[in-house]
């Protein structure tokens, strides 16, 4: 459920007119439901039978300073991919011993930073970052904790790219052979402190059978490396619920926690969930302004440079218009941007009321949306607002000309 609704035939989210943002911030902009964010990271953190889980939010799908506050507040810690990603959490005040710092290519700058900041954990996914991890735990005199990535071997999620718990994937360790002499050597050595295991198996997952599976998975291979002797502090299942876009029935959080309880609700370690779309996603919806029609394309001011989704996957987000009582006819429209591909499109073949200067929400769009946009063709990256109750606030202004040659330089001829 989000508050993204109309009152009147006027598109409100939450007690907000929609078109009063249009009006003070212009488009295209995102605008977030502080009310939604918090409903969607309630529903796991209140799911849990006993207290002593953890839910961390995946930064990489909404990284607005403001959203992560709010999700700090409630008691979300943060799953990170990047040193960019982790100053974001410090610069709130996130909890460091509720920071998992994931991803395949960790530089020693990132790590070093993890650890003189005594994060929760590494994920680590290859026995040379764990030897990397090392060398710059020994440098500092300060331990390093670490879990594992293994690859469970589950094929899931809604698209070629973003299927990850698979072998031949980037992520995670496929062998288990591999696994447990990393578990070793991480047992022996005395700058390592092996707290977890962790496995991700993909995004936009609308079944609960591939977490089961995994769980199942994890469990067995918990076993064997807490044989050696480590006593394993949580298991990380990852995150990739999927969310309705467009039609599709996904499980709730409510659901997905108790699979995994009904797997592992009785050991002793203590679960862990990152979750990003099931909680961003329904939360932001992109405003966008039709500048022209031509033929059956409505030309709008927002572009693949400020969403990326629909080019890059294929992705197909639910489009309104934020005036519901149009008397203009419908028609079948493909919805495109600016920019100079004829990959630009926002949505192919939506059936909508719509005529020039009106303003069109795009939903679902909290997720992987502004996070992904650039200054492709030179545009300029658009606002971002954050909804509360009857209040909004601008949490990032939009980008003015000055902003795009900030950074650089011509050298003197």
């Amino acid at each position: 459920m989000d508050y993204f609704a109309y009152k009147d035939n006027k598109l409100f989210c939450e007690e907000v007119d929609l078109k009063s943002i249009c009006d003070k911030v212009g488009t295209p902009a995102y605008v977030y439901s502080k009310k939604t964010l918090e409903r969607h990271a309630n529903a796991y953190l209140k799911s849990f039978s006993s207290a002593n889980n953890l839910i961390c939010f995946s930064v990489k799908s909404l990284s607005n300073l403001s959203v992560l506050n709010v999700l700090k507040k409630i008691g979300c810690g943060f799953d990170i991919v990047s040193g960019g990603e982790l100053h974001r959490v410090l610069t709130i005040k996130a909890d460091p011993n509720k920071i998992i710092f994931s991803g395949v290519g960790k530089s020693e700058e990132e790590i070093e930073y993890g650890i003189r900041n005594r994060i929760l954990s590494f994920n680590i996914e290859s026995g040379s970052e764990l030897k990397r991890i090392e060398s710059v735990a020994n440098k500092l005199n300060i331990n390093a904790s670490i879990s594992i990535r293994f690859n469970p071997e589950v094929d899931s999620g809604g698209h070629d790219y973003i299927t990850t718990g698979r072998k031949g994937d980037k992520f995670g360790i496929s062998s288990l052979k591999e696994v447990m002499q990393i578990a070793e050597y991480a047992n022996k050595s005395k700058s390592i402190n092996l707290v977890g295991l962790a496995c991700h198996i993909g995004s936009q997952i609308l079944n609960l059978e591939s977490y089961k599976t995994a769980a199942e998975k994890t469990v067995e291979l918990a076993d064997k490396i807490n044989a050696l002797g480590v006593e394993l502090k949580f298991l990380d299942m990852g995150g990739g619920l999927g969310v309705p876009y467009n039609g599709e029935t996904p499980p709730n959080p409510a659901d997905l926690v108790r699979a995994i309880e009904d797997v592992m609700g009785n050991r002793r370690e203590n679960i862990v969930l990152e979750p990003g779309r099931t909680i961003s996603a329904n939360a932001g919806t992109l405003l966008t302004s039709v500048e022209y029609i031509k033929d059956n394309f409505l030309i709008v001011d927002s572009a693949m440079n400020d969403l990326l989704r629909p080019s890059l996957y294929g992705a197909e987000h639910d489009v309104w218009n934020i005036n519901n009582s149009q008397k203009t006819s419908t028609n079948n429209w493909n919805i495109v941007g600016p920019i100079c591909e004829s990959s630009d499109f926002i949505r192919k073949n939506i059936t909508l009321s719509a005529k020039e200067g009106d303003v069109l929400a795009v939903k679902t769009a909290g997720a992987y949306g502004f996070v992904m946009s650039s200054n492709y063709n030179s545009r300029r990256r658009c606002a971002e607002v954050l909804v509360d109750g009857s209040e909004f606030e601008v949490v990032k202004r939009r980008e003015s000309y000055a902003d795009l040659l900030n950074l650089e330089e011509v050298p003197n001829d």
